[in-house]
């Protein structure tokens, strides 16, 4: 029996799934955070127990050998020998990758240069990789994309309407980003509703810290919310989405602080969203406790949020010309029902109707009334399972 860790590293943290291949059982998971501190925290979850600790871990590469250490230490695994594949998770594959792909040498260099593309991500990407090579030299990597799933999108959605040598020379295009988990979400979505997925419209709403909605016509993407990088879009937790650029010129020209574009752009990936509006949390959960205390600035930030994502939601029904059902999926996607029945209540103009006794925490698959034209499910994304699917599939080919 062959064992398989999907991968999903941030520039400070490494959130890990073991999986036993091909059956698909999770033998266990777990997450490294403040990864660069002297208080890092890892956490593993196995046989119903979880254990925590806190330790100096100064880089990914400390992280890994962590991480493989509490594998033995607990007894998941007796030797690295049963390691047979890595799933790493790379948000930017650019038009390079439009598929999951074995990693080498060539491939991690590419992974490299994409980092423009997402810069808060590609580059954690590549240190996990290069971690894990070190650690593990003989074990199959591969790389999953976020933005494979979206390379079905026409010219007409993923093209920008400025000179098209910036396309040709440069690359600047719609990326779109999330694309394991709508994938995931959709073919789950089919299984709920009974239907080929051949034959549904489907608009996907990925609403964690990170926001994404997309059009999914039969299976593939025909249009989604995050751009060139993964700051467009919705609102979101601490970035802006989307915005007027002309506001980037104006910043540098009247805000010392925000000395050249780059300033800028971190400014509306890290300090933005909810967190910027409310001052006070990019956290949902917070943000509901500050509008059940009426906090003036918790309700504009969740106003703005709510506004957002239903004026994504109405473009995709255009571009789809109707949908079959609407599933929302990830943190405040499963986990925040007083979010999901706002965005809900502003599209009723659709026909669509959820039902407040299945729109509750903790509950799943179809939460509309049996009136309802159109279908609201909450599916619980699965990024990890992806991922390991992939490996398994690539290390068989």
């Amino acid at each position: 029996m062959s064992k398989t860790i999907a991968i999903n590293a941030g520039s400070s943290s490494l959130k890990w799934q073991l999986y036993q291949m091909p059956e698909e059982i999770v033998l266990a998971a777990g997450i490294i955070e403040r990864i660069g501190l002297n208080d890092a925290i890892s956490t593993v979850k196995y046989d119903g127990k979880k254990e925590t600790e806190t330790l100096d871990i100064p880089d990914h590469t400390v992280a890994v050998k962590i991480l493989l250490e509490d594998l033995l230490k607990h007894g998941i695994i007796k030797e690295y020998t049963e390691i047979t594949g890595v799933g790493h998770r790379v948000v930017a594959g650019g038009e390079i990758f439009k598929e999951s792909t074995v990693i080498g040498e060539k491939e991690i260099q590419q992974i490299e240069e994409l980092s423009a593309l997402a810069p808060l991500h590609n580059p954690a990407h590549v240190a996990a990789i290069r971690a894990f090579e070190e650690v593990l030299p003989d074990v199959l990597n591969v790389a999953v994309f976020d933005t494979a799933f979206h390379t079905t999108m026409p010219e007409h959605a993923y093209l920008y309407p400025i000179p098209r040598k910036y396309y040709k020379e440069n690359k600047v295009r719609k990326y779109g980003a999330h694309g394991t988990s709508h994938y995931y979400v959709a073919h789950e979505a089919a299984k709920v509703l009974g239907r080929p997925l051949e034959e549904l419209k489907i608009i996907t709403a990925h609403i964690g810290n990170g926001v994404s909605i997309t059009a999914n016509y039969h299976g593939e993407s025909m249009d989604t919310s995050m751009g060139f990088t993964p700051l467009a879009g919705p609102m979101m937790g601490t970035r802006s989405g989307d915005i007027d650029p002309a506001i980037i010129p104006y910043l540098v020209a009247n805000v010392p602080e925000l000395k050249d574009a780059a300033d800028v752009v971190t400014m509306l990936n890290k300090q933005s969203g909810l967190l910027g509006v409310s001052e006070m949390s990019s956290d949902m959960r917070d943000i509901e406790a500050g509008l059940q205390a009426k906090n003036p600035d918790a309700v504009l930030a969740y106003n703005i949020f709510i506004d957002r994502i239903k004026k994504f939601i109405g473009q995709y029904f255009a571009v789809l010309n109707g949908a079959d059902a609407i599933v929302f999926t990830a943190g405040m996607g499963e986990n925040a029902p007083l979010m999901r029945n706002d965005v809900i209540a502003g599209l009723s103009w659709f026909g669509i109707e959820l039902d407040p006794e299945k729109n509750v925490f903790g509950n799943f698959g179809d939460i509309s009334t049996p009136e309802s034209k159109v279908r609201v499910l909450v599916i619980p994304t699965n990024e990890e399972l992806v991922i390991a699917r992939d490996v398994e599939r690539l290390k068989n080919a």
